[in-house]
């Protein structure tokens, strides 16, 4: 018994230290949050100065003293300019959608949460619940390794695998160090003028972050340094893990505390608690359509009481994964009504995102790889001919990378 239980124990350390565990979930996760803010980015793109820049209400001189009480990061209190507020702007833009499409991802990553932080720390009044969900996301995603499918450094680092296997040499790596180099001559000086807030995390993390590539590159460059790239490896693994399940753990406390709290209201206990919010201008974006589903008391009670039921249940559903992915279904579907009903797509495209963590593995391989081909056929149609399909992959075409390759494996700041 003694030896079964050690034997058990010793797998589940070696998978966890061997293994970055959710490889799809972290893609998913990664392209969710980061198309989230791109999406809001764009669509406030008229109306950034009046949000977070000079023009706002909440004006750079009562920002500064807000900050001053809670310590709390944002790269616009650097300057008051308008040229730098439109440089914030558009980097965390940019950056949004590079960490989308997984180039270069663990310096993109980092660039996205400075520009989350830095925004919505400047002008902490505007936005919504979903606010907070990218903001909480855009931290554990630093120190994910989500980029080890589904992103165009896994297929570099395929790419390379395939050159090496070959007995060529992978491609030099060029853009890696230039970024390395470029971040740490801001990183340097944003420490020594204490311009990374008032937290000890944040300098900790950037720092953990900027000289932890820097190893990791050296040391994939020595063909000597074997032992000392595994335990790198086994603490990027342990790193990644340890962050998910902070995600995870985080889903399940927004969705306990919100049910939890509705229960303890009076118009939730009574089943009439959506009616009051269809019935708001501010959140009827089709006021027909929500005056046909208010006018219906029974389908008001019924959601109502659902709602309620699927949020405080869906943490204790975890132990059985059939109900877990019914309750999954149930809470997309209620996000999706919520973006349609209420006029809240941003919210909700947070939440939908930060649900696919729990999303099983075999439903996105096969999303991926339906994705995939549909891709192949509108590329096909485009060119004017019939496409010549490749060799299946047992992931539907995944394009994953080996097992050896992530987005910051052997590159630097990949």
């Amino acid at each position: 018994m003694v030896q079964r239980v050690d034997r058990s124990l010793a797998r589940a350390v070696q998978r966890v230290t061997a293994t970055p565990l959710g490889r799809y979930q972290s893609a998913v996760l990664r392209i969710g949050v980061s198309a989230t803010y791109l999406l809001f980015l764009l669509r406030e793109l008229p109306n950034r100065r009046e949000l977070y820049g000079p023009d706002g209400p909440w004006h750079w001189d009562m920002a500064r003293r807000l900050l001053a009480d809670n310590d709390a990061f944002t790269v616009l209190m650097w300057s008051d300019s308008a040229i730098w507020f439109e440089a914030v702007y558009a980097l965390t833009l940019v950056s949004a959608g590079l960490l989308m499409v997984g180039w270069r991802t663990r310096a993109t990553s980092v660039l996205f949460m400075v520009g989350v932080l830095s925004l919505q720390n400047r002008s902490i009044f505007m936005g919504d619940g979903g606010d907070n969900v990218i903001h909480l996301m855009a931290v554990y995603l630093v120190l994910t390794r989500c980029a080890r499918v589904w992103s165009l450094d896994a297929r570099r680092e395929a790419r390379n695998a395939v050159r090496v296997a070959e007995g060529g040499r992978p491609a030099r790596d060029v853009v890696g160090p230039v970024l390395w180099a470029l971040l740490g001559c801001v990183l340097l000086p944003a420490t020594w003028a204490d311009g990374l807030g008032g937290t000890w995390w944040l300098p900790a993390l950037l720092w953990i972050l900027w000289l932890g590539n820097g190893a990791w590159w050296a040391l994939h460059r020595s063909s000597a340094a074997r032992e000392p790239r595994v335990l790198l490896d086994v603490l990027a693994n342990l790193a990644h893990n340890a962050a998910l399940l902070v995600i995870m753990a985080e889903v399940c406390l927004i969705y306990a505390t919100a049910g939890w709290y509705k229960i303890q209201g009076s118009r939730w206990q009574d089943g009439t608690a959506l009616y009051y919010p269809l019935k708001l201008d501010y959140f009827s974006p089709w006021p027909g359509l929500s005056g046909l589903l208010a006018s219906s008391a029974l389908m008001v009670m019924v959601l109502t009481y659902v709602t309620v039921i699927v949020q405080v249940a869906f943490p204790f559903t975890l132990f059985n994964r059939k109900v877990k992915n019914v309750l999954l279904v149930f809470m997309i579907g209620e996000h999706a009504g919520i973006a349609v009903l209420l006029g809240l797509p941003f919210f909700s495209l947070a939440m939908i995102a930060a649900d696919a963590v729990f999303l099983p593995t075999g439903f996105l391989v096969w999303l991926g790889g339906r994705v995939v081909r549909g891709r192949r056929a509108l590329f096909s149609r485009a060119r004017g001919g019939v496409g010549v399909p490749g060799p299946r992959r047992p992931d539907g075409d995944a394009r994953e990378a080996p097992p050896h390759a992530d987005g910051a494996g052997h590159t630097l700041v990949g």
